[in-house]
């Protein structure tokens, strides 16, 4: 791709905007709270250790702390790539129109249409993200590349029911059928229109922080560097022991960021065609106490912020109980009754756990 986007400085008083999310499990409305609760405390360096969204590190950049986003999965890593690194670099009105344009000079694959025909979106809608993501792959600029594949990311999960990649079921998209849920017109609004829509919100989220700030994709096992302060919002498994794996729910994603490895991963004995399954400690009720205690015992020189949800496993008790090992105050706090989405728990609350 020629070089035709630039980087955009915008005064540094213009107050940057998180996108719009749709992503299960997201924080986006309780920021404002978790943060309410750790302002007090005194740190500069901060780890987002399982960064999602990326809207918990976001605000931390906000607020003026050097903040390091980090997340197992590489679509996430971009997100946090874009959204949190990124301190300048915005998607301009030419290299959008590039992206959304035919070029004579590219070969265009026919993986997703040939591998994702009838699952996920129509036929021509899969031809167009064939087009567009490999038209996202021949830009060499780190953050353009991680602004372009978010508003992608993004517009494929507006896109799908439920928000979600974990069934194959186009059908509910296009039934003629009266619904009671979804929303008929973000489905059927086309591909280009939502592209714009999120990169124009991406770009509304750049800043430049009071700190550098850097994403990382790795477990957070193996995370090496120390910080002030660790935020902590693991995978959640119910009390049934039903783990939230988030690899399986946008699998999609994450196999369009390894676009031309997809084939290699995909799991054809399934459906839906998910990608293949690798072992994920914090979905496994058998070994997810003994994740926690090597997580709290790596970040035992740290504050330690966990986001949970009140009828989880482990208990907060438990937890409490393991990081009392490491630190002398424990703060519990209980948002009250938060549902998100698909939850059919009316009971479960948020719980934001403070060990100093």
């Amino acid at each position: 791709m020629n070089q035709i986007y630039k980087s955009m400085l915008f005064p540094s008083e213009v107050t940057a905007h998180f996108p719009s999310t749709r992503y299960q499990g997201s924080k986006s409305k309780l920021t404002d709270w978790i943060w309410d609760h750790i302002r007090n405390i005194d740190f500069r360096t901060c780890l987002d250790a399982f960064g999602g969204t990326g809207v918990i590190a976001h605000r931390l950049k906000q607020e003026g702390k050097q903040v390091t986003y980090n997340d197992l999965l590489k679509f996430n890593y971009h997100f946090g790539k874009a959204l949190v690194e990124n301190d300048s670099m915005r998607l301009d009105e030419n290299t959008i129109s590039w992206i959304l344009q035919e070029h004579s000079e590219i070969e265009y694959p026919t993986f997703i249409q040939d591998t994702f025909r009838d699952i996920y979106f129509t036929e021509d809608e899969n031809v167009w993200l064939d087009r567009t993501i490999s038209n996202i792959n021949t830009i060499a600029d780190t953050y353009i590349f991680s602004l372009a594949f978010f508003a992608l990311s993004q517009a494929c999960i507006v896109k799908r029911p439920y928000n979600l990649f974990h069934r194959k079921n186009l059908y509910i998209r296009l039934a003629n059928v009266k619904r009671s849920f979804g929303n008929k017109a973000s489905w059927d609004k086309s591909f280009p229109e939502w592209f714009k829509f999120f990169a124009n919100e991406a770009n509304e989220a750049v800043f430049a922080g009071m700190s550098p700030c850097n994403a990382t994709n790795l477990d957070a096992l193996e995370i090496s560097e120390q910080y002030d302060l660790v935020y902590i919002d693991t995978p959640y498994i119910s009390r049934k022991g039903v783990g939230l794996d988030y690899a399986d729910f946008y699998h999609f994603l994450e196999g369009l960021c390894n676009y031309e490895e997809w084939n290699k991963n995909v799991d054809w004995k399934s459906k839906h065609r998910r990608m293949k399954r690798t072992s994920n400690l914090w979905t496994d009720k058998k070994r997810i106490h003994k994740g926690f205690e090597e997580l709290f015992t790596k970040f035992s020189n740290s504050t330690m912020v966990v986001s949970y949800r009140s009828d989880g496993i482990p208990s907060v008790d438990e937890l409490a109980s393991i990081l009392k090992r490491h630190k002398s105050k424990i703060e519990i706090d209980v948002f009250g009754q938060y549902k998100y989405v698909l939850s059919t728990n009316g009971k479960s609350k948020e719980v934001l756990i403070v060990a100093k």
